[in-house]
């Protein structure tokens, strides 16, 4: 994956030599992490079964668990040393991380739920940007580095124009594609739960966190093992961050015995499609489990972490807190208006990002339908 070895792939010089389809358009797909990844992941049926197109993968950075994502996602892997001296006509990114210094159309969307932060910035991070919409996130060198930036709602595109006028031509708003699968998967629940091991008798509990000191991995650890003892089950969803940082072998160390740990690159929307009620925290993994339609309830957050307005902010205000040394799951609630709020076209996603990703590439798009396809069944990890 790094260092000065090129791959003998189907791009560069004397590639015509080499390949079996020739004149097929080149897509990039770029992950710096595993949360980008996963985001991207869902693109790949919009486009990669078309003869006419060839997909290739390439990593950025030294994010642990990275490579090993990539590597299990059975494509043709590009070293990043290539990949910034090749153009190619499309590239796809869930993250601003390094994409000035590729060549090609890029289309950038969010790989969380929404483009626009949760969590404020303290006031020793102010030279940060305050959301994910800010003018230095979107602009290298004086130009707009996105041919197609990708927003879930129209509220996002009010904030793109008043961060960034100069981006606002290259706005697409698309909704979420990660939402819209979750919402193709929930007539698939008993079969999800019947994976996990769910009886029709029990209560699913799912447990959700993001990766940040504040989170409910973070901050209320031993909220896992006391859930553990309404002898229901418990399912854990941390963030990648959280593995890739920490380690599975420590992170798995310090969870209770009796979990069913979702791992890192997929499971975790099964495991909360399945869940009749999810704990989480400001994570996007929260705020989706309220969009569609679970019983929510939150972990304890210092004062000021949260961005006003933002998903999170609004998960908060409806939500009931939990005390994690004595949870009451009886109060969760069902959190009104997070869709809404997450998408402005929702089952569409996947519709409007195939057209975009087609028009930057110059090609007509194919004639068949654009699938939205439920997600994919959880296993657990050891």
């Amino acid at each position: 994956m790094t260092g000065d070895l090129w791959t003998n792939g189907p791009i560069g010089l004397g590639a015509v030599s080499r390949v079996t389809r020739v004149g097929c358009k080149s897509v990039l797909v770029v992950v710096p992490h595993v949360v980008a990844g996963t985001r991207l992941v869902d693109l790949l049926p919009l486009l990669e079964a078309d003869h006419r197109v060839q997909v290739l993968f390439t990593t950025e950075g030294a994010v642990h668990g990275t490579a090993e994502f990539v590597r299990g996602l059975d494509g043709h892997v590009v070293p990043w040393s290539q990949a910034i001296r090749h153009r190619f006509d499309l590239v796809l990114a869930a993250s601003f991380r390094g994409i000035d210094q590729l060549h090609g159309e890029v289309m950038a969307l969010p790989h969380g739920a929404g483009a626009l932060k949760s969590r404020s910035r303290p006031r020793r991070h102010a030279a940060l940007p305050a959301h994910g919409l800010a003018r230095e996130q979107l602009i290298r060198d004086g130009r707009v580095v996105a041919a197609a930036i990708v927003l879930s709602n129209h509220d996002e595109l009010a904030a793109l124009r008043a961060s960034c006028p100069e981006a606002e031509p290259a706005a697409v708003v698309a909704g979420d594609i990660c939402l819209d699968r979750m919402r193709a998967s929930t007539p698939y629940r008993e079969h999800y739960r019947r994976a996990l091991g769910v009886r029709p008798d029990q209560q699913l509990i799912t447990v959700c966190s993001t990766w940040t000191p504040h989170s409910t991995f973070g901050a209320h650890i031993e909220l896992y093992r006391t859930l553990l003892t309404t002898g229901q089950p418990v399912a854990a969803v941390l963030h990648p961050n959280t593995w890739s940082v920490h380690g599975f072998r420590q992170v798995r160390a310090w969870l209770p015995r009796g979990l069913l740990v979702i791992p890192p690159e997929e499971g975790w929307r099964a495991a909360v499609v399945a869940a009749d009620v999810v704990v989480g925290d400001h994570g996007s993994c929260t705020q989706y489990a309220a969009a569609i339609g679970k019983r929510v309830t939150v972990v304890p957050l210092p004062d000021g972490v949260l961005r006003e307005g933002g998903l999170a902010d609004l998960v908060y205000r409806r939500a009931p807190m939990i005390d994690p040394r004595r949870p009451v799951l009886d109060e969760a609630v069902v959190v009104p208006g997070m869709t809404e709020a997450i998408t402005s076209y929702p089952d569409r996603a996947g519709v409007i990002l195939r057209r975009t990703m087609y028009r930057l590439m110059g090609l007509p798009e194919p004639a068949r339908t654009v699938p939205v396809s439920p997600v994919e069944v959880p296993r657990v990890v050891g």
